[in-house]
């Protein structure tokens, strides 16, 4: 099959695969999409934890987005971990230069394994310049209460922090409610217009790694193919639980889901 469309990650890398840049090429690519890449950080880490994070220079990542766009000009573009300030303006530059429409954020902060990714500074920087600039965020709840400055016990609770997230400046927001102690995951998605909520049944497996990074970066595949934005969330909800259902098993601590799970491998190839 040939990609049905183009999606730059702008994100860190995850030296154990199971999140980050990693995961985004996977579910890019298990989706018929082609992914490119526009690297922030360097992580050491494994499932038990992160060891050591470097980050790169900002005029490097300003070089990769751009010089990458000037060439295959993508569809849409996925931001995940942005670790500084620094490296927030240097992307925030090149989405102004670049003028993709379709943007997806994940405000990445804290890995699985409680390792903060990102600064105080580059949170204010995320809250009041770069959020205007993406069609829909996907905090989980603990980045949804850094951002909005509330606590979320409940569905009404997200729902509230998701429209303060709309009076910051975000057009679209999808907060994701597996951190909810429940039977059933409610993933909320909330815009001037309408509050859709997509429920779904807890899978119970301490193999979670990388959820988020996948769930954007599925919902920026469909997304960069022509589905409706609300369409492409279900659909992203939906391959997430899918990923997490076939419950990998690798490592000792957090391990990873499963991006192969929408792949059936063609016989000439087994």
């Amino acid at each position: 099959m040939k990609p049905k469309s183009k999606v730059l990650i702008i994100a860190g890398s995850d030296s154990s695969g199971g999140a980050g840049i990693q995961a985004d090429i996977k579910t890019v690519t298990a989706l018929g999409s082609y992914a490119m890449t526009a690297i922030t950080a360097i992580t050491a880490q494994n499932t038990t934890g992160v060891n050591s994070i470097t980050a790169i220079n900002p005029k490097e990542i300003y070089k990769q987005i751009n010089f990458t766009c000037k060439d295959i000009e993508p569809n849409a573009i996925k931001i995940g971990m942005l670790y500084s300030a620094s490296v927030i303006n240097a992307v925030i530059n090149s989405l102004d230069k670049i003028k993709v429409k379709k943007i997806i954020l994940d405000p990445v902060m804290i890995s699985k394994g409680g390792a903060k990714l990102i600064n105080q500074k580059a949170i204010c920087l995320l809250k009041n310049k770069l959020i205007k600039k993406v069609t829909l965020i996907t905090p989980n709840i603990p980045e949804a209460e850094v951002l909005t400055d509330t606590k979320i016990k409940n569905t009404k609770d997200m729902i509230c922090a998701a429209n303060i997230l709309l009076k910051l400046g975000a057009k679209n927001v999808l907060i994701k409610g597996g951190h909810l102690k429940t039977k059933v995951v409610k993933d909320i998605y909330v815009n001037a217009r309408e509050v859709k909520i997509f429920k779904n049944k807890k899978i119970t497996t301490k193999n979670t790694h990388g959820t988020g990074c996948t769930l954007s970066s599925a919902i920026t595949t469909f997304f960069s193919c022509g589905k409706p934005l609300k369409k492409s969330c279900e659909l992203g909800v939906k391959y997430v639980n899918n990923a997490i259902r076939s419950n990998l098993n690798y490592g000792k601590g957090y391990g990873p889901i499963n991006h192969l799970n929408s792949i059936s491998i063609n016989k000439k190839f087994r």
